[in-house]
């Protein structure tokens, strides 16, 4: 089979799934439909938002669909139109049975870990959060249950000591997208072989961020409080209380490093100078590098602490 014999159609909706999207129309692949997202409101004007991968698609001419519900009748009936023969999924969403059924190659998934491991809405974060030191993408066929089809292709990336989820996100985009890549090129030779996902008893597991989980929890140890802050950095942001005078503020963390050490402070104090702020905690102390305070735009500790003052009393809840 020749490369023009495909006939694709791509799915996905964030930034992460742009770069795939992009070098398959550099590597002039025929993509014959790009389903997104419907515009959303957001912002306080609560104007129309399109998705990153709709922006892009415009800007190719390529052919949109933007459907509300993937078992309409009208929707199903005008992807059949398009007469794919095999389907790319990215960051998009649950799929029924008869639209991956659709396309006679197949649909397949690009997810960013190593699965099993990490299956749900974000794996980036969590392996970051979890203090792993590798994680990479993994391409497989779209089956009924969540991330559990047989592989095709996975390939490793380390986990660097520093890593924020924005690093890694970037550095997983761009290896997926060349993942999908050779995942097609195997599609045409008609060399798939795939793997069945083994049975984990206890997977690791990329539940969806809330409010909840992105709290930091100071009575965690100190390489736990620095892994949580680095794999919510920069989206979206792990956020605490921090007792003042004024009462509670909630404040978001962003950069920071940690020094391991013993002292005798409690858990939660600051100790902070005209250039740096940190955090006692269990094991040794946080230093915040990026903070934001309520109604403020993230910024540097050396230019906070030019406008905040922090008190004797104040500490991190």
């Amino acid at each position: 089979m020749k490369k023009n014999d495909l006939r694709i159609v791509f799915m996905g909706t964030p930034e992460f799934a742009v770069a795939t999207l992009k070098l398959l129309v550099e590597n002039d692949y025929q993509i014959v439909g790009v389903i997104t997202a419907p515009d959303r409101p957001a912002g306080r004007g609560q104007k129309l938002h399109q998705s990153d991968v709709k922006t892009y698609a415009l800007s190719q001419n390529l052919r949109i669909l933007q459907p509300t519900n993937l078992k309409d009748e009208g929707f199903l009936s005008e992807l059949k139109s398009l007469q794919a023969n095999v389907q790319i999924v990215v960051a998009f969403r649950m799929l029924p049975e008869v639209v991956w059924r659709m396309p006679s190659y197949g649909t397949f998934n690009l997810h960013a870990s190593l699965l099993p491991d990490y299956r749900g809405a974000a794996p980036i974060h969590w392996a970051v959060i979890n203090g792993e030191k590798k994680t990479g993408v993994t391409t497989f066929f779209i089956d009924d249950k969540i991330d559990t089809g047989a592989i095709i292709l996975q390939k490793e990336v380390a986990i660097k000591d520093d890593e924020t989820v924005g690093t890694l996100h970037d550095t997983l985009q761009s290896i997926g997208s060349e993942l999908v890549i050779d995942t097609l090129k195997l599609i045409e030779s008609g060399k798939v072989k795939t793997t069945i996902q083994p049975k984990v008893e206890q997977p690791k597991t990329a539940y969806k961020l809330n409010k909840d989980n992105s709290q930091i929890d100071w009575t965690k140890d100190l390489d736990a409080i620095y892994n949580k802050i680095r794999g919510l950095n920069p989206f979206p942001g792990a956020w605490s209380y921090l007792k003042t005078k004024d009462g509670n503020l909630t404040v978001k963390l962003f950069g920071v490093s940690k020094e391991s050490i013993s002292h005798s402070e409690s858990v939660g104090t600051l100790i902070s100078n005209k250039n740096e702020l940190k955090v006692a905690v269990k094991g040794g102390y946080l230093f915040i590098n990026e903070m934001q305070l309520p109604g403020k735009r993230k910024m540097d500790i050396k230019s906070l602490l030019n406008g905040f003052n922090f008190s004797e009393d104040d500490k991190m809840l």
